[in-house]
């Protein structure tokens, strides 16, 4: 009967769309209903994509002859997104990055749901709908379970850690999406090398900030371009994909606050859903070892690096370009304020980022291209061994010994 209900038809597709540790399905849907929660997230329209895309040739221009790295292999692809087609693209890029992070987690659940040991209403405390219809062969005894309801538990039990992850990527990609301007807001390698510029989103900055379209569009653009060489390197995903990997099979995940917001949470209620875990931005960051906390470091400084970096190229490009250089910058810097793309990194790598790491990789850029040329200071994005460490971001002259 239940199957041919339109609202439990769609909740069985939902809970069923894969098998992996995140419940992808769920992931878009709930970034899409939050990027795009009361706002209009109108279509582009073709100019924009075409001023877009001539913009894009001529800071890559830029961006090679200020940097003197080499343009990427391939042109790339630039595209004009409405916020939705931001959370669909992200959801497909970010999969290689989160899903050690949901294993992780997903095993940590097991084991938490081993030790807690089944609970009347589905274990760890879970508390079903209110008001839930008895279903065909779950009307056993009081006290006891039978063989539909136990298998009945354990499926629960094996999607909860899909759903919350679903929940915790949806909700962090979703608050970002509201705000995000282009692809490398959320600076992080992806598989392809396509540019995504979110129009609605660009056009709302334009406006509250009364800044003039081509010059802040150029602006945008030479920030994702500066992204896209670092990145276009073919050692920096695979090595930056290490580094997680590395940090996260090595941690030791305590959940032991996750176990008290889970007791009595209603599955039905996504808002509860994703507060279970809020909280958690710095799960692997808390390093017991000497080592684990070394491997903290590496994923830092790999970052630091990178929006320091990007950050340098922007100040020397823009500046030299941009008549409304200041205006845009100073808009800018309230954006960050707001750390949106920090928060969503927390939220989904479990890692704590600070404004002030940031901030260390692009004085520790300023500081390298002032003491020797620009030139030396790209040597940085030569190989995955050449980039700088984070006591070298802290005291620059420590890199510049070594790659002497």
């Amino acid at each position: 009967m239940f199957s041919e209900v339109p609202l439990f038809r769609e909740i069985q597709r939902v809970l069923m769309s894969g098998s992996g540790p995140v419940n992808w399905e769920l992931a878009r849907q709930v970034g899409i209903a939050t990027a795009t929660m009361g706002a209009e997230d109108p279509p582009p329209a073709e100019d924009d994509r075409k001023g877009l895309a001539e913009t894009v040739r001529a800071a890559e221009l830029a961006v090679a002859d200020f940097t003197l790295l080499p343009m990427p292999g391939d042109l790339a692809e630039v595209q004009a997104f409405r916020r939705a087609q931001w959370i669909e693209a992200n959801i497909r890029g970010l999969r290689d990055m989160i899903d050690p992070i949901a294993s992780k987690l997903a095993a940590a659940l097991g084991q938490l749901s081993g030790a807690a040991g089944p609970e009347p209403g589905g274990g760890f405390g879970f508390q079903p709908p209110s008001a839930s219809p008895s279903l065909p062969g779950m009307d056993s005894p009081p006290g006891e379970e039978g063989p539909d309801q136990e298998a009945f538990l354990r499926q629960m039990m094996g999607s909860i850690g899909p759903l919350l992850m679903g929940v915790q990527v949806g909700t962090a990609l979703g608050a970002l999406g509201q705000r995000v301007l282009g692809q490398f807001d959320l600076a992080v390698p992806r598989p392809d090398g396509a540019m995504y510029f979110v129009v609605p989103n660009i056009a709302a900055f334009e406006h509250e900030w009364e800044l003039p379209t081509k010059e802040f569009r150029a602006y945008v653009a030479v920030h994702e371009v500066a992204h896209r060489f670092e990145f276009a390197r073919p050692w920096a995903r695979e090595h930056f994909l290490s580094l997680v990997r590395d940090l996260v099979e090595h941690a030791d995940v305590d959940l032991s606050g996750l176990q008290q917001r889970m007791e009595g949470l209603d599955v039905s209620n996504p808002e509860a859903l994703s507060d279970a875990f809020d909280g958690l931005g710095n799960l692997f960051g808390e390093a017991a070892t000497g080592e684990q906390r070394l491997r903290v470091a590496r994923v830092q400084a790999f970052l630091s690096a990178a929006e320091g970096y990007a950050d340098h190229v922007v100040e020397g490009v823009g500046g030299r370009m941009l008549p409304s250089f200041s205006r845009i910058k100073e808009a800018m810097r309230r954006y960050h304020e707001g750390r949106p793309a920090d928060q969503a990194l927390e939220r989904l790598l479990g890692l704590e980022m600070k404004l002030e790491q940031y901030r260390l990789g692009a004085a520790f850029c300023e500081r390298v291209a002032s003491d020797t040329d620009e030139a030396t200071l790209s040597r940085m994005w030569g190989s995955a061994e050449s980039l700088p460490s984070m006591p070298e971001l802290e005291e620059p002259t420590l890199w510049l010994s070594r790659m002497a």
